[in-house]
């Protein structure tokens, strides 16, 4: 009899981990339906919340040894705001917590409006940032893309990095 409990508990315990575990992303719905995008294959979903704001967090490996000391990651918050002017105050506020990271520094090139490009330190590497926001239908809309400056697997996955969060912003706008 103990050893059926043990097992049983030994099984519920691993369909847990199992439920929990992340998961690959592919088709993503926020806001009641009213955000809409896709990420590219291999991005792993590891963190969602409900309500106001709305948060989804995805990891994009770095399969490199600097994957192991920074967590290369794009997150979608969508808050609701009332109008226009809660929109700025949200964007302000975002902003002023960016300058304040550890090491912040804006990037040389102008960014496109509402759009913000800058490097600070995440976990003590220095890190590339790029925020974009967007209003719509009362909602407060912002994609922000953190990745390491420099990572050792290469250009080639930088580029793929940068062409995944271009193509969610494609989306979001």
């Amino acid at each position: 009899m103990a050893l059926l409990r043990s097992t049983v508990i030994a099984v519920a315990l691993a369909a847990g981990l199992l439920a929990t575990a992340p998961s690959s992303a592919a088709d993503v719905s926020m806001a009641n339906g009213s955000v809409n995008f896709s990420t590219p294959d291999g991005w792993l979903d590891i963190m969602q919340t409900d309500g106001d704001p709305e948060v989804r967090v995805f990891q994009v490996p770095d399969p490199s040894p600097t994957g192991r000391s920074t967590l290369a990651r794009v997150t979608v918050t969508v808050k609701q705001e009332p109008d226009i002017n809660g929109f700025r105050g949200y964007m302000d506020q975002a902003t002023a917590a960016a300058m304040a990271l550890p090491g912040y520094q804006a990037a040389a090139k102008a960014p496109e409006p509402n759009s913000f490009s800058y490097t600070a330190r995440d976990a003590g590497v220095a890190s590339s940032y790029r925020e974009r926001y967007w209003y719509r239908d009362g909602h407060a809309i912002q994609l922000r893309c953190v990745r390491p400056a420099q990572s050792q697997a290469g250009a080639a996955w930088i580029a793929a990095f940068d062409r995944g969060c271009d193509a969610i912003a494609a989306r979001l706008k």
